[in-house]
């Protein structure tokens, strides 16, 4: 090979082989937890594992601070409860893009590209609640970056759930807006356009498929293996595309043939519910990604849109309203270790947390000469998972099979974890209960007794070196076509 012809492929391997190996590959990063990883770690985590961009659900100051000249670029979110101060009031809106937009990019080196105005604030269970503050709330949100001089930089957009569209005719091709919303969708979708803004969507394959007892399975999945879909000329072999075509043709039929989409939420749970376990999340998410990596978008979409799977970390201190499965979405379990594998491309596998601490390995379990009839038994395990996640004991959940005695020794563990082992924590349940440093998760396999996170031993953040990002990957350009003026300058 010639000189000059080895020497530009070596230059490439050096400035992008890490740099562009998932580009566009996002996660949602949720912080409703009893014991968060500090967001230096979730940072390099992200880092390590590709990930280089994030959706934030609010704008906390830490989380905030973590992302600063990280090269991950940012979405960050209103919560819902915001939504009626920033639709009456310019003012407020401007407060907050000067606190949470305008100061971390100037200030901390934030890369925020986003900000996503509430969440879901359409969903039918809300009865309406948010309907009428939202798309004002979206108004101003655009207005206040405006002002701020971000009206390009920043867009304003809106994460709405699946259940705004339907098809009248059970196939994509009969997509329209949900009737109730249908004007309010047609304006918001058209100020998003006019603001050269995207529209975010979040699709969940397994509520489909959790929801549905006739589901067909297969076609949860990316795999290529369930009984097809025809909607005319076009064959749909998973929910994910045909549900995404079905917004897409309710698009067309109003008149948006081509605003930009973004996927807010796509992902699968490992625990709470059968459906919900490690090798059906492996299965999807590792077909997520390959899609992603080999940038394949849908039949009426060919273009893949930008991706954020959810969530990175599972977080148990969310509502279980939904479901049980709420706080097992994370493809890392709460202390950022390993679920299940996944293919990242390129050969590269998935990367752990590091420099997690931990507090002490001991465990509160049920005494083994406590009587599993003792009447007191049924009011402690509920006084404990009142308190504690116990979401991982229901049925079909991994610790669903273990008998009485396993169960009231996981319930007691997590309220003593919880209460970060305190002292007097385990002695709450009296004589049923002891603290041993056997681990009893070598006992049942997949249920797993936590010992929690030390939030306290934690040293600050450091400083976090930057990943690739589009001002990242210029440089590199500029520095390889350099080199490359060098190299025939001198040879």
């Amino acid at each position: 090979m010639d000189s000059h012809l080895m020497f530009i492929f070596f230059m490439f391997s050096i400035f992008f082989d890490r740099g562009l190996l998932v580009s566009g590959l996002g996660c949602n990063w949720g912080i409703q937890a009893t014991h968060p990883l500090p967001p230096n770690i979730v940072v390099k985590l992200m880092q390590d594992n590709g990930f280089n961009r994030v959706k934030l659900f609010e704008a906390d100051p830490r989380v905030m601070r973590s992302l600063g000249r990280s090269g991950i670029e940012v979405m960050v979110g209103i919560p819902n409860d915001m939504l009626a101060a920033m639709a009456g009031s310019v003012a407020a809106a401007e407060e907050w893009v000067s606190r949470n937009v305008s100061y971390y990019l100037s200030n901390q080196g934030v890369d925020i590209r986003y900000v996503a105005v509430g969440n879901e604030p359409f969903l039918t269970t809300y009865n309406n609640r948010f309907t009428a503050v939202t798309f004002p709330a979206l108004q101003n949100i655009q207005a206040a970056l405006i002002r701020a001089g971000l009206g390009r930089q920043v867009k304003a957009t809106l994460p709405l759930n699946a259940d705004v569209y339907q098809s009248e005719n059970g196939v994509p091709s009969g997509g329209i807006f949900r009737p109730d919303i249908q004007d309010l969708m047609v304006s918001i979708i058209r100020f998003l356009e006019n603001n050269g803004a995207p529209l975010t969507i979040n699709i969940y394959p397994f509520l489909s498929l959790n929801a549905d007892p006739n589901f067909p399975i297969n076609f949860a999945f990316f795999d290529g293996n369930a009984s097809p879909v025809i909607d005319g000329s076009i064959t749909y072999t998973n929910v994910f595309d045909a549900n995404y075509d079905t917004l897409i043709s309710a698009l067309e039929k109003n008149g948006f043939p081509s605003i930009p989409i973004i996927i807010g939420e796509v992902g699968w749970p490992t625990d709470g519910v059968s459906n919900a376990n490690l090798e059906q999340a492996r299965r999807f998410n590792q077909g997520l990604i390959n899609r992603i990596n080999q940038r394949i978008g849908t039949p009426r979409r060919p273009n893949l849109p930008e991706i954020y799977i959810f969530s990175l970390i599972d977080e148990d201190a969310k509502s279980v309203e939904p479901g049980n499965f709420e706080r097992h979405w994370g493809i890392f379990f709460f202390d950022g270790t390993i679920k299940y594998p996944l293919d990242l491309g390129s050969g590269r596998n998935l990367t752990a947390a590091r420099g997690v601490r931990y507090l002490e390995r001991q465990w509160c379990v049920m005494a083994s000469n406590a009587d599993i009839s003792d009447p007191n038994l049924p009011e402690r395990i509920n006084f404990a998972c009142s308190y504690a996640d116990c979401t991982s004991l229901g049925s079909g959940s991994s610790c669903g099979g273990m008998d009485s005695r396993s169960n009231a020794s996981y319930a007691f563990n997590m309220y003593y974890q919880t209460m970060n082992q305190q002292m007097g924590a385990c002695g709450q349940f009296g004589n049923l209960a002891v603290i041993t440093r056997i681990d009893p998760s070598v006992r049942y396999g997949s249920c797993r007794y936590e010992v929690m996170i030390d939030t306290g031993r934690h040293e600050p953040a450091p400083r976090i070196p930057a990943t690739s990002s589009a001002g990242d990957v210029i440089i590199r350009w500029a520095a390889l076509l350099g080199l490359l003026i060098l190299d025939l300058i001198f040879n």
